[in-house]
């Protein structure tokens, strides 16, 4: 069974990885209602990747036998003047939940909860590579973007995204 503290910390971030998604998603709406449709798709794909990282952190819990409860989940209160914001609001995002994250390490180890540290391991991987992610998009932006050839180029890429789970992934 696992520590509470531990318990606790994971089932908050069940529920803050579910407000990711729902963030992203408003994401998505904003580039739809300006016809990016590209980058709607990307943020689409990214919301499933945080609901899926959701279930892989309950699963963990009810496998380790704690019961999940879910918050309210929050609405998301950013607004957006220029196609870059949202961009810009999903790195510091990410950042933000890197650092949840690395909290929830930090008790672990503190705890000496090397099971819940290996569990974690994969997370901190992907939030190194969700960080990148990141910052090439606003780095694709600043480069292309404000041309409207390259951003439509960018929005063409962008739209070929595809949703693959990790195959290393924690099961859901």
């Amino acid at each position: 069974m696992l520590d509470k503290k531990i318990a606790n910390l994971l089932n908050e971030q069940v529920n803050k990885e579910f407000y990711s998604a729902y963030l992203y998603l408003d994401f998505a709406n904003y580039y739809a209602d300006e016809g990016l449709d590209g980058f709607a798709h990307w943020y689409e794909v990214q919301a499933q990747e945080e609901r899926d990282h959701a279930m892989m952190m309950r699963r963990y819990l009810i496998d380790n036998g704690v019961r999940v409860t879910f918050g309210a989940v929050a609405k998301p209160d950013k607004t957006f003047a220029a196609a870059i914001d949202p961009l810009n609001a999903g790195l510091e995002h990410e950042q933000y939940v890197t650092s949840l994250l690395n909290a929830i390490y930090a008790a672990a180890f503190d705890l000496r909860d090397f099971k819940t540290m290996q569990f974690l391991d994969w997370f901190i991987k992907e939030q190194g590579e969700e960080e990148k992610n990141a910052e090439d998009l606003i780095k694709k932006m600043k480069m292309f973007g404000y041309d409207a050839k390259g951003l439509y180029a960018l929005n063409q890429e962008l739209a070929a995204r595809v949703y693959t789970p990790s195959a290393n992934a924690p099961a859901m």
